[in-house]
């Protein structure tokens, strides 16, 4: 026999995980058109229209009975989307973990996410319950499955490489996010030459990011392995897991000082990606393609920020990067305030000053954490990780929300975010990172 030609076990093992892992890459490039395309770039301005062509003459609309002010109900409807995501979270984890059977949850919630966001094609006129519901829905079912998606990690990727394949996902879904972003760009713009109306190629756009999503999440479906778990990791139901891996943590309150640390300036983050395009066509008065072009913007200098901060981390440390990132989203959104309407050069100075700041920050909390979870359990901590990074981000859009209702201004709505990045920038000053990662059991790298 030819031993030169006999696959060894681990090899035939390497190359497994090697494909799993390129399976897992496509989801991420499946599920962030709609986070670009949808939630940062289309919906916000078209569902706030739609609710303002029904409201009536004060300004209002009346879901439910109660009185929204219209340019509010798209920070409500993501407020509340984010509240059902919590809630669904620790009960679609327990299963996961119960069952072994990750795979049909993730893709029960990638195809109810995708079927929302196809359905807002549908949305015109003054549909505005249509929108919230499908915006409530869709954001919920995406954050059940990066949840899922994320927990895949440490079961394709041994710890040496973990940060490598992690980083390649985020790449995949920056790339993903720009390219659709461009054609949105080319429908948008050329709507009349398509014979097209400028809502309907809005809808065009926020449809075909679910078509998107459904298409390219069959990639990772197939590739992706289902794994048993053992019985006594699966033994508590839904919430009170969760609170047994609180509790759990209450054993390094370092870590949990950190989590409510990220928890409060993660808050700020997502909320300034989720109003930013509302900030842009209501208060500046952009147009649609200014926004897009900013978007844009914001996604190619995300993957130059990421590893602008990754080589300020290897020289000065993960924690005084990530503080140092949290002063240059404080001084972003400062200088927001004073944008000047219907000038795009400094809006895209701004998105500029975001995408520097963005993937950067985002990556580094999540190694920085990876090194104060106690070995064997990474798992279990990354699970409350995800949860911690939807559990107060309903806070922010609520802010944003009811300072315009009360304000009637987006430039104070969009200034009351900075106390997020003050408060978790002193939060997170506070905690000694090094005895952090020590009281955790983990080696402490020589730039922390």
């Amino acid at each position: 026999m030819d031993t030169d030609t006999v696959q060894s076990p681990a090899a035939d093992d390497s190359a497994g995980r090697r494909r799993e892992q390129r399976g897992w890459y496509f989801y991420d490039w499946a599920c962030s058109v709609y986070s670009t395309s949808v939630l940062t770039v289309f919906l916000g301005p078209y569902l706030t229209s739609v609710a303002e062509a029904a409201a009536d003459a004060d300004g209002f609309v009346h879901p439910l009975s109660v009185p929204v002010r219209a340019g509010s109900f798209f920070a409500y409807a993501v407020s509340l989307s984010v509240v059902v995501a919590v809630l669904a979270m620790p009960l679609v984890g327990a299963a996961a973990d119960r069952t072994g059977r990750k795979k049909p949850l993730l893709a029960t919630a990638a195809y109810t996410g995708a079927a929302a966001t196809a359905g807002m094609f549908f949305l015109d006129g003054d549909r505005y319950l249509l929108g919230g519901l499908l915006l409530v829905v869709a954001n919920a079912a995406q954050s059940v499955a990066m949840m899922l998606y994320n927990s895949y990690l440490p079961q394709i990727a041994p710890p040496e490489e973990r940060d490598a394949v992690s980083s390649r996902g985020w790449a995949f879904g920056y790339a993903a996010g720009a390219l659709v972003l461009v054609a949105n760009l080319v429908l948008y713009t050329g709507h009349d030459s398509f014979g097209l109306s400028e809502g309907m190629a809005v809808r065009i756009c926020l449809a075909s990011a679910g078509l998107w999503w459904g298409a390219f999440a069959l990639i990772p479906l197939r590739r992706l392995r289902d794994r048993r778990t053992p019985a006594r990791e699966a033994a508590l139901p839904g919430f009170r897991q969760l609170a047994a891996t609180v509790r759990d943590m209450r054993r390094h309150p370092l870590t949990l000082a950190f989590l409510l640390a990220y928890l409060i300036y993660n808050d700020g983050i997502q909320t300034v990606i989720s109003q930013a395009s509302v900030y842009g066509s209501k208060e500046l008065g952009l147009g649609q393609s200014t926004l897009i072009v900013a978007v844009l913007l914001v996604q190619v200098l995300a993957v130059a920020g990421a590893l602008l901060l990754g080589r300020c981390a290897r020289r000065y440390g993960a924690k005084r990067t990530i503080l140092g990132s949290l002063v240059a989203w404080t001084l972003t959104l400062a200088a927001g305030y004073f944008l000047p309407a219907g000038a795009p050069v400094w809006f895209f100075v701004l998105a500029a000053g975001i995408g520097l700041v963005l993937g950067g920050s985002q990556a580094l909390s999540r190694s920085l954490f990876s090194h104060l979870v106690p070995p064997g359990k990474e798992a279990e901590y990354f699970s409350a990780y995800e949860i911690s990074d939807r559990g107060l981000s309903w806070l922010g859009p609520l802010l944003f929300g009811l300072t315009y209702q009360l304000t009637g201004s987006y430039r104070d709505a969009i200034l009351s975010l900075v106390g997020f990045f003050v408060l978790g920038f002193v939060l997170l000053a506070r905690v000694p990172v090094r005895r952090a990662i020590t009281d955790a059991g983990n080696p402490v790298p020589q730039r922390i």
